[in-house]
């Protein structure tokens, strides 16, 4: 949570032989190779503990008690901040924030994950009042004039923190005489409602009758009455047919989706104009690594040029596999494209994907983590107990909790070799129902400075939905759930090792473009054999996974890697069109795609499709959608300079905790990456990192195809 912006109202089978000299697994695998299942216990002997430790929690209703106590604490700190503190103004910013994300962070996630509906419920009416909190503060003049007026006597302390604190108030127009401030507070809530809205009906399953579906494709769909249910693309179906028409049936033009759309995209022009920015744009990238939308637009274009014949090349390898299986159909379309990627992957692997998951046990997976965190930062992730409930919640009204909103929820302390204990990470890996389908890092509590002088260490949620994991043996995953393992935990080690002074900038509070760059990085990790090779081994015998199979799999990541990334450029430009200047013209949203589509994609547009009344990211992103690429681009360049050649070194990994991590958003996020790498952040320069990564594995993947066809 930023303080001054609104709140969203994130097998065992028969046992084998294991093989002589083949290592046992460490006590973290063992514990996560099993599922925990911890069960109601009453110990007079142990505390009385409630969520995430919090005395408050032994029930929901604690939630209301957190809320009053955040509420009086905020009043507190006001008064102290507009009659003149004695202590630097940003102090008194960031206890408030801190004040306040304490309890929204935690409520929103209970909100969101909670099993039970007291707690869900008790944990969203914390959210709205905290809202409530900021939107108070969000239009607090006096709070607002006392933090300008430090700033400009040189009061208030650290003036980059500071200077983000502003820019948070002056996004809301606080700045602004009272009728244009009004107006900026009713689009700022307008934006809210349509935003939500549209992410609603984006993800929303299409009805359609059954006369609308070609015949010859009707058996793979499910029906309803009268009616055929299209839930998605049907992107790796092998019928082509049916990829056809599903794509044309799931993306067809929406106009109610169409309506919030473009009001939404309205509104935000008119905001970001009222508060003195040219575009939305400018507004959003304000303070990243980009700093304004120009530099977007330049490293967008620069990458695209770069992409042309790249991308070509894989689109019409596609096409002759194609026209191999079809031969009928003589042109590639967008509905082929992941298909095709999938095939191509599957023949490089020359085994099934299955047959890669019992190398990848959570429980080995966890070891690999726990390996690079010694090897690189002298951390170790130490399985903890988890604090139990009592045997009065029987899952009632009335139910106590105790440390852990699920039974199957691990937590690990993150132990440094000469700091001690950094903080906690829980793990909330498994699938239940009701529970969100995603994969997501959520900051409980942010890392600070304490006044006497100890740190407030950080507690952080991973969450994943795997299955398995129960008697039958452990979870197993596939090749893409480590890579969304890996960069989760990378989100989770940049809180943990970070160590900003203060709570609003800790770990991954900071510029979207940048939070990223841990986890991507993290990603070439579980991507490179030599450190794969050290915890791909299998669950039954504990052998390590083939060499030519580890080859193929970590090469295999890459396949078609030009044509993804010009797909990642459309996307971004797409976003970036819809929030630029041009947004007030008025002109149709499909009109802007089918404009953008034709000059940053290889594949045309399709007749009578709206792509865009399902791309959820416009909202929830909001011109920032490029943010990746550039994680991306920064993450080559410290790989490919620090790491890639040894990326087990513990001299790259202190550079790049002390470089990068432990600043979280403390530092210009350009400065920050300029002092790291040790060159200039310009548009041209990430736009060539990027590229020379795909010419990197395109050279592997040869190299791999060259010694597969031996």
């Amino acid at each position: 949570m930023k303080l001054f912006k609104p709140i969203s109202v994130l097998r065992y089978g028969r046992k084998r032989r294991v093989s002589r000299g083949v290592s046992t697994w460490s006590p973290l695998a063992t514990a996560f190779n099993t599922r925990p299942n911890s069960q109601p216990v009453f110990d007079t002997l142990r505390e009385r503990t409630g969520l995430f430790n919090k005395p408050e929690l032994t029930s929901f209703e604690g939630f209301y008690t957190l809320k009053d106590q955040a509420i009086a604490a905020t009043d507190r700190l006001i008064e102290e901040a507009i009659s003149g503190p004695t202590r630097p103004m940003v102090e008194v910013f960031d206890e408030l924030s801190d004040t306040l994300c304490k309890v929204a962070d935690l409520a929103e996630f209970v909100r969101i994950a909670h099993p039970q509906p007291h707690f869900a419920s008790a944990a969203e009416d914390a959210c709205i009042s905290i809202s409530g909190v900021v939107e108070k503060l969000n239009t607090h003049k006096g709070l607002y004039e006392a933090l300008r007026d430090s700033v400009r006597r040189g009061t208030s302390g650290d003036k980059h923190l500071a200077e983000l604190f502003l820019f948070d108030f002056e996004q809301s127009g606080i700045q602004l005489e009272d009728e244009p401030r009004k107006r900026v507070v009713a689009l700022n809530d307008l934006i809210l409602q349509t935003g939500q809205r549209f992410m609603a009906g984006a993800a929303k399953p299409r009805r359609v009758p059954r006369s609308a579906v070609p015949q010859n494709v009707r058996q793979f769909f499910s029906s309803e009455g009268d009616n055929v249910i299209v839930s998605g693309v049907y992107a790796e179906c092998g019928e082509a047919a049916a990829r056809e028409a599903a794509y044309r049936l799931y993306l067809a033009p929406e106009p109610g989706q169409d309506r919030l759309l473009h009001t939404t995209l309205t509104a935000r022009h008119e905001m970001a104009t009222i508060c003195g920015f040219q575009s939305y744009a400018d507004r959003a990238i304000k303070a990243s690594i980009m700093e304004n939308a120009a530099y977007v637009r330049e490293f967008l274009d620069i990458l695209s040029d770069n992409l042309y014949d790249r991308a070509k090349m894989d689109f019409d390898t596609m096409l002759k596999m194609k026209k191999k299986e079809t031969p009928y159909q003589d042109s590639l379309m967008c509905w082929d494209t992941p298909y095709y990627t999938h095939k191509a992957k599957t023949q490089l692997l020359n085994v099934a994907n299955s047959d890669f998951s019992p190398y990848f046990s959570l429980g080995g997976c966890m070891e690999g983590l726990n390996m690079l965190c010694q090897e690189l930062y002298g951390i170790t992730l130490k399985s903890e107990e988890m604090l139990p409930v009592f045997p009065q919640c029987k899952l009632t009204v009335n139910m106590s909790a105790g440390e852990s909103w699920s039974p199957d929820v691990y937590k690990l302390a993150v132990v440094h070799e000469d700091e001690g204990l950094l903080g906690h990470i829980y793990c909330d890996l498994y699938e239940r129902p009701g529970k969100p389908h995603q994969d997501c890092h959520f900051t409980i509590q942010g890392g600070k400075l304490l006044p006497d002088g100890t740190y407030q260490n950080p507690i952080v949620v991973i969450m994943l939905s795997l299955s398995g994991g129960h008697r039958c043996g452990p979870a197993l995953l596939s090749a893409g759930a480590v890579d969304n393992l890996f960069h989760e935990a990378g989100h989770a080690l940049h809180s943990m090792l970070g160590r900003a002074p203060h709570q609003h900038v800790a770990g991954t509070r900071c510029a979207t473009d940048l939070a990223e760059l841990p986890s991507v990085l993290l990603e070439h990790f579980a991507s490179d054999p030599q450190v794969v090779r050290r915890f791909a081994r299998h669950f039954q015998t504990r052998e390590a996974m083939p060499e030519d199979m580890l080859q193929r799999l970590c090469a295999s990541k890459h396949l078609f890697g030009a044509s993804e990334m010009q797909l990642q450029v459309f996307y971004s430009a797409l976003d970036q069109k819809y929030h630029g200047p041009e947004a007030a013209l008025g002109r149709s949203t499909t009109d802007v795609l089918k404009q953008v589509q034709k000059q940053y994609y290889g594949l045309p547009y399709v007749e009578n499709t709206a792509w865009q009344h399902r791309f959820s990211h416009l909202v929830g992103y909001g011109a920032k959608y490029y943010s990746y690429l550039i994680s991306r681009a920064a993450a080559w360049g410290a790989w490919s300079g620090q790491f890639a050649t040894q990326p087990l070194n513990r001299q790259a990994g202190d550079a790049f905790r002390h470089g990068v991590l432990r600043h979280g958003g403390a530092k210009p996020p350009q400065k920050l990456l300029r002092d790291y790498l040790g060159m200039e952040i310009t548009p041209k320069a990430l736009a060539t990192a990027l590229t020379d990564e795909l010419d990197y594995h395109k050279d592997n993947l040869d190299r791999v195809f060259r010694i597969s066809d031996k």
